[in-house]
């Protein structure tokens, strides 16, 4: 299929062939660990949702690739394609040379398609090239996340902590705080065991029934979700631990390919106390980013809270904002939103 978008052509392949979109991956240094085939092979390991990625080549030469997934059943009659799921971090298009006109021909394309919903979250070190190409047609839910340049080093980034990050990362060194780190999976139990404490206190925070949040994290992020993950993205996929007396007290997962992502964390406040674990943690996994050759280090969503900020920004991390796409034929997002809101006025929810 040649389609002609002024000013370039393309034609698309979908599903993308394993040994093309490796290809195009290793070309592209800005790459999330998120973009690679092993990630939508974890996705789709439950059977929920099917491969639907779609291969870009154009007539000046550049390739690029747009991860999908379509969910499968009833709950994706009309064509549902995600890039991605709720849960499952940012997709968008990956390749060398993305620019504002490789952007709107992809969405030339997708409208053409005539799906009932398309969400993207793209790259957000790739969002001016997604602003630049929106019409009015395009809905955005705005976004930040909060990045760590890794370009100048291991040394460059220590120093450019706070004075109060690096304190906390000797005092826990200092104190004995033992951290322990696995790969593909290894170490998920004592993740998961220390997650659920912490929603528990989220729970608290948010003025949400215990069991109701214990409903939605184990929806969200049941184990064997993440265990999926740690199979196929083998040493890609880390599981940091600090242990204090033997029990775990803080954590985080983070995700390496080209670039690195920290995706999750959890911690057990009362065990940590002021021992500085979680910035060892912090600085564990970022040192580890360092060494791999990672060219930036995501921290995640932020969102508008200042606490999650000004945590984040203690690590040397600049905001970034850039939105999430929907491209919806009935109301979807807009419905859904409402949905939400409603419900969280009955139970009083508060968003911290």
């Amino acid at each position: 299929m040649t389609v002609q978008t002024a000013p370039i052509t393309h034609q698309v392949v979908s599903p993308v062939p394993r040994d093309k979109w490796r290809s195009v991956l290793a070309g592209d240094p800005l790459a999330l660990p998120e973009h690679s085939p092993e990630w939508v092979d974890a996705l789709t390991d439950d059977g929920r949702y099917r491969d639907a990625s779609r291969l870009y080549t154009f007539s000046d030469g550049r390739e690029a690739i747009l991860p999908f997934v379509r969910r499968r059943g009833l709950a994706g009659i009309g064509g549902w394609l995600l890039s991605y799921p709720s849960g499952w971090g940012m997709g968008g298009l990956v390749g060398a040379g993305i620019d504002v006109d490789v952007v709107r021909a992809v969405l030339g394309d997708l409208r053409e398609q005539h799906w009932q919903r398309v969400a993207i979250r793209p790259d957000p070190q790739r969002w001016q090239a997604w602003a630049e190409a929106l019409d009015a047609n395009v809905l955005t839910i705005p976004r930040r996340v909060h990045i760590i340049d890794l370009g100048g080093g291991v040394d460059s980034v220590w120093h450019g902590l706070s004075n109060s990050a690096r304190r906390h990362v000797r005092t826990a060194e200092q104190q004995g705080v033992h951290i322990e780190t696995g790969q593909s999976g290894a170490l998920l139990k004592d993740y998961y065991s220390l997650f659920l404490v912490s929603v528990d206190r989220w729970a608290e925070q948010q003025h949400e029934p215990r069991a109701l949040a214990h409903a939605r994290a184990k929806l969200r992020d049941p184990l064997s979700k993440l265990q999926f993950i740690g199979r196929h993205l083998g040493e890609g996929f880390l599981v940091t631990l600090a242990y204090i007396d033997g029990k775990p007290a803080a954590g985080s997962i983070t995700l390496y390919g080209r670039t690195a992502h920290y995706t999750r964390s959890a911690m057990d406040r009362e065990l940590v106390g002021r021992t500085g674990a979680g910035e060892l943690v912090q600085w564990t996994a970022i040192k580890l980013a360092c060494e791999r050759g990672c060219t930036v280090y995501n921290m995640g969503e932020s969102g508008q809270s200042a606490a999650l900020a000004q945590f984040k920004e203690k690590f040397g991390a600049r905001p970034v904002d850039y939105a999430e796409l929907r491209l919806d034929r009935l109301p979807w997002t807009r419905a859904d939103a409402a949905l939400r809101r409603a419900v969280k006025r009955v139970l009083g929810f508060r968003d911290v």
